[in-house]
């Protein structure tokens, strides 16, 4: 069985309702971290999950709201025997092994182990014997990579945050599960201009949506700082897109098989 248990589904500004977007991915008895705020480990808890599960974390890039609580997983964990494997970038991995240096988290007494390991545009790595993921890069910052996950006849693609991106939307073709963010209504943007160089409108992502003929489409990344609803957000992505859409809460649970 995979699944998707969202930890968080908002943007940069948490709310009292919406934390800064992450999930956990659970293929079989494997569990992946993607993107590591902070809280993660009492989040994963909550969902009842042992944290030392964790076999790998997929980071999309080094914007705080991605990558600020992991020093806190991993020190959470330096008294259990394992192993983690981190990817992203190279700029990101780079960024992880100074972050966890700046805390002296890879000392020798810490027996969680963090293996590193750069992924190239393009390039497919195996997470697990039957779960694979290729990297696929997109604009937001110099680091930001997307997730294409395949596993049985089944694949997912992960945006993180960017804004609309041609190249990422020829590998989103009739795909199985788009998670993409839709970071505000078309009317926020039009107020905001400068928002269309990093993230993604909910009317943007619509029509994106439809012509690629996504076949499930899961918007998150929601903005917290602005006043909208989710019921905009998706009557908003209606406009175009007619497939199945599923608008997430935190700690929600998505089946993908």
């Amino acid at each position: 069985m995979t699944e998707i248990f969202f930890l968080g589904t908002g943007g940069s500004v948490a709310t009292a309702a919406r934390d800064n977007t992450s999930f956990l991915l659970r293929h079989g008895e494997d569990l992946v971290l993607v993107d590591c705020p902070g809280s993660a480990v009492q989040k994963i808890k909550k969902l009842k999950f042992d944290p030392r599960r964790i076999r790998v974390i997929l980071l999309t890039h080094i914007h705080p709201d991605h990558i600020y609580g992991l020093p806190a997983i991993i020190h959470c964990l330096m008294l259990e025997e394992g192993e983690i494997l981190l990817c992203g970038s190279e700029e990101t991995v780079s960024f992880s092994r100074l972050l966890l240096d700046i805390f002296h988290l890879r000392e020798t007494g810490f027996k969680t182990r963090v293996r590193f390991r750069p992924l190239a545009p393009g390039q497919i790595t195996k997470l697990s014997p039957t779960l694979a993921v290729r990297a696929i890069q997109v604009p937001h910052h110099s680091s930001s990579l997307a997730y294409h996950f395949y596993w049985d006849n089944t694949e997912l693609l992960f945006s993180g945050d960017t804004p609309p991106h041609a190249p990422l939307f020829e590998q989103a073709q009739e795909i199985d599960f788009l998670i993409h963010e839709a970071s505000a209504p078309g009317r926020i943007f039009r107020k905001f201009p400068e928002l269309h160089k990093m993230h993604t409108s909910s009317l943007e992502l619509g029509k994106w949506s439809a012509e690629a003929r996504v076949k499930c489409l899961v918007p998150c990344h929601f903005l917290g700082e602005l006043e909208f609803s989710p019921a905009e957000i998706r009557a908003e992505i209606r406009q175009s897109y007619q497939g199945k859409l599923i608008v997430p809460k935190d700690f929600e649970k998505l089946r993908l098989s």
